[in-house]
């Protein structure tokens, strides 16, 4: 197996336990952080998958080096977003949906 499928493998293997923490956490903090690592397996798959034949494509490179910019920026807003949430409400989850 080459390095290029590793990286994408296990990418993909981060991808699925992040979206599983996702899913299964109900704390504002821990989505926030396991939507981060989400989105690193992303940046993991996409740098995998740029190398051909010991060659690397710049544009996957910067690709994703434009996307770290834009999740640390992203990272930055959700979790000003969360302190007011916290600030105002005193919750760290948000309230269950019921049907009324």
């Amino acid at each position: 197996m080459s390095t290029d499928l590793w990286f994408a493998v296990v990418g993909a293997l981060i991808i699925a336990m992040a979206l599983f923490t996702f899913i299964r956490h109900t704390h504002l903090l821990r989505r926030i952080l396991a939507f981060n690592i989400m989105g690193s397996g992303v940046f993991l798959i996409m740098v995998g998958l740029a190398q051909h034949d010991q060659q690397t494509d710049p544009v996957p490179q910067a690709l994703v080096l434009t996307g770290i910019v834009v999740a640390v920026s992203a990272t930055a807003l959700a979790l000003i977003i969360f302190r007011r949430f916290y600030k105002a409400s005193g919750q760290t989850q948000l309230d269950e949906d019921t049907e009324q």
